[in-house]
């Protein structure tokens, strides 16, 4: 009798220990759906800010139609992503885009002094600023998410329910990640 006590005991609490361990994964797997969401804000954002943005540098570069094309091209890519794996990388492809044009941008100074010129690029920097901040939150509870589903007991019911790894949101561009060099 004693032992159908304990065994039942420990059945309870094992279903216990599972149901918490599940819920824990579900509220750690919105944070990460959270997280995305900001992401995904900030990018809209910079996807309607792109179409004004390029109309004002044509307006000045006009034989720098390559830039132009590779932006949109890269931006149309960005806005029809499918997965989040897909996203990522043609987020990255967007900001190198970018860099080029602001890169082309210099060498027209009537450019960088044209106010509208000059607020997209800060609207930019800002949603850029944004976009940073959130991806370091998707990324935080992404980091969460795949410890709490890897380590023991846990890993377990994790893989029962099918709590599979999330991918991080991380640059591509290596030459992002570089200290400048700075030269006098």
């Amino acid at each position: 009798m004693v032992a159908l006590i304990i065994v039942g005991v420990v059945a309870v609490l094992l279903v216990l220990m599972g149901i918490s361990y599940y819920n824990r994964f579900v509220r750690l797997k919105n944070k990460v759906e959270d997280g995305w969401s900001g992401i995904d804000v900030q990018l809209k954002r910079r996807y309607d800010l792109i179409p004004n943005l390029l109309e004002t540098v044509k307006g000045y570069a006009t034989h720098e139609k390559d830039i132009f094309d590779n932006v949109s091209d890269a931006r149309a890519r960005a806005l029809g992503a499918g997965g989040r794996g897909e996203q990522i990388a043609a987020e990255n492809q967007l900001t190198g885009a970018l860099r080029s044009l602001f890169a082309i941008a210099e060498n027209y100074p009537d450019l960088k002094a044209n106010s509208n010129f000059q607020q997209f690029q800060q609207q930019l920097a800002k949603i850029e600023d944004e976009i940073q901040m959130s991806r370091r939150y998707y990324n935080a509870t992404v980091r969460e998410f795949n410890t709490g589903i890897a380590v023991f007991p846990a890993n377990i019911i994790a893989s029962a329910f099918n709590f599979s790894p999330y991918q991080f949101f991380e640059l591509e561009d290596h030459t992002q990640r570089d200290a400048p060099k700075v030269k006098f």
